[in-house]
């Protein structure tokens, strides 16, 4: 297994099932195996949920941040478990202590900087901080189960 520190939208793809509209990460970077990571985000203006959320102010849904720190937590561990190819997917088990702290809105750069608080079974559970040029947006702790298929 490669000692990746960085993937690419390219590894990222082999990694996560999402697409358009639906992948919302775009480079992960500073990996360290399973324990952390960050990843990136770049917000746009042509993005389908800014038609409605909201119209003539444009504001990236919190759901949506939570859905990319749970995307880059499940590259991170992809990587960590050698699970490129292999058609791995990843459910949401819980969402909690999440807090709101900021808009992120088009022409941000989001970066999403997960710690892993348990993992190495089928259940993970990760601390998300999402920032944007510094100044935290979103906080939150998850769970995620990993289905790799046989």
């Amino acid at each position: 297994m490669p000692d990746l520190q960085s993937a690419d939208i390219d590894l990222i793809q082999k990694i996560l099932p999402h697409r358009y509209p639906f992948l919302l990460v775009d480079r992960v970077k500073d990996i360290d195996g399973s324990a952390s990571c960050v990843g990136l985000k770049a917000v746009t203006f042509n993005e389908p949920q800014f038609q409605g959320h909201f119209p003539g102010v444009p504001i990236m849904p919190g759901v949506m941040i939570i859905e990319a720190m749970a995307q880059t937590s499940a590259v991170m561990v992809g990587l960590a478990l050698d699970l490129i190819g292999k058609g791995a997917l990843v459910y949401f088990m819980s969402v909690d202590s999440c807090k709101f702290r900021r808009k992120v809105v088009p022409g941000d750069m989001l970066e999403l900087h997960i710690t892993t608080k348990r993992g190495g079974g089928k259940v993970w559970k990760f601390h998300g901080r999402a920032t944007v040029e510094g100044q935290l947006a979103c906080e939150a702790e998850f769970a995620a189960m990993i289905d790799v298929p046989k």
